[in-house]
């Protein structure tokens, strides 16, 4: 993850148009591009890791809500940037008559040219769970409709029996090369095949279940292991529990967890709080209080001379934490003063003060 302000990187406001961002990265990739006299490599690669993060509509709506993206983005080591959907014709042509490829120069600063991996689509839920299942942890099994591998092929697209052949379309290779006469030179680019998704293979057969697609949106049932202790608002993460792609990886699960509150519960930390409702006669004497507690019923002892306030602490019993250990459950005093007195009551608190009590 990334800390940096890449609308600042681009000189640009948080308001920029899709446009006004590529006009900005095409200016200063210009401008500090390492082959230039007074070029900068370290400031084009920041410049292009800006560009591949508000160049996209799905990346730049994570980086404005989380400060970072959750797929692929926020610096090189996510495994290269993504150019593809921008226009280099302002730059580049033929140097000394040798034809370059822009997309590959800009592959050798990110990612070392490797292409970047076909990915499903993210999708997010919600759950919601009790108080104590978010404290303990919980399994929950979700019925999900997505796009998903087809049961049928396996994700292959091919018909039950039938074998895969060579894509006629780009001979194999998985891509198609395209070359085009500009008034700035030569320029070749490539591009995924959009016939065998960039496997090089084609089923000879299709699958009759997806149409040869290897995908198709169906039902699918998502365990998801709840972790002890989980709070109110926090996400988890089920990578590859997302939408299936043809050719690619699948996306990722995200849920977010909504907890129930607990009237008697409180958190702090690892630990937890709750109000212990006791009588005058059980502070000044001591008493002991059979609880229901999130594990079961409990005796607490209240020691005495306890004061309002004060707390009881019992070991272990709050929430769980790293291996088997689990924080503290506290009982905070509260004593109920009665508001009305009987003669006995009365005579019996006015001897107690005659004794200084």
């Amino acid at each position: 993850m990334s800390n940096k302000d890449y609308y600042s990187v681009l000189g640009i406001e948080k308001s920029a148009s899709k446009d006004d961002v590529k006009k900005a990265f095409r200016k200063l990739a210009h401008q500090y591009h390492p082959d230039k006299q007074g070029g900068d490599e370290q400031k084009f690669k920041e410049i292009g890791e800006a560009y591949s993060v508000l160049g996209d509509d799905k990346k730049r709506a994570e980086y404005d809500a989380y400060g970072r993206t959750f797929n692929g983005g926020g610096g090189p080591q996510a495994g290269g940037f993504d150019f593809s959907g921008f226009d280099f014709g302002g730059f580049g042509g033929q140097q000394g008559g040798v034809e370059f490829d822009l997309g590959d120069m800009f592959g050798s600063f990110f990612g070392g040219g490797r292409p970047r991996a076909r990915r499903g689509r993210d999708i997010s839920i919600d759950i919601e769970l009790t108080f104590k299942d978010a404290i303990f942890g919980v399994e929950r099994r979700v019925l999900i409709a997505k796009v998903g591998t087809c049961n049928t092929c396996n994700g292959s697209g091919a018909k039950k029996g039938s074998e895969m052949v060579t894509c006629t379309t780009c001979n194999g290779a998985g891509k198609v090369h395209e070359t085009r006469q500009t008034m700035l030179g030569v320029f070749s680019t490539s591009h995924e095949c959009t016939v065998c998704h960039g496997t090089g293979k084609v089923p000879k057969e299709k699958c009759p279940t997806c149409s040869g697609h290897g995908v198709m949106r169906k039902e699918e049932e998502v365990v998801i292991a709840v972790p002890a202790g989980i709070e109110n608002g926090e996400m988890i993460r089920l990578t590859g529990g997302g939408e299936a792609m043809q050719g690619g990886t699948p996306g990722d699960l995200y849920v977010k967890v909504h907890v129930k509150e607990d009237k008697r519960y409180r958190r702090e930390g690892a630990d937890l709080v709750r109000t212990l409702e006791i009588k005058l006669t059980d502070a000044l004497l001591g008493a002991t209080h059979k609880v229901d507690t999130l594990d079961g019923e409990l005796s607490v002892k209240v020691p005495q001379g306890v004061t309002f306030g004060e707390r009881l602490r019992v070991k272990g019993k709050g929430i769980p934490t790293r291996g088997s250990s689990r924080g503290d459950l506290y009982f905070e005093i509260n004593i109920h003063m009665p508001g009305k007195l009987s003669k006995a009551a009365q005579k019996a608190m006015e001897t107690l003060r005659a004794e200084g009590v």
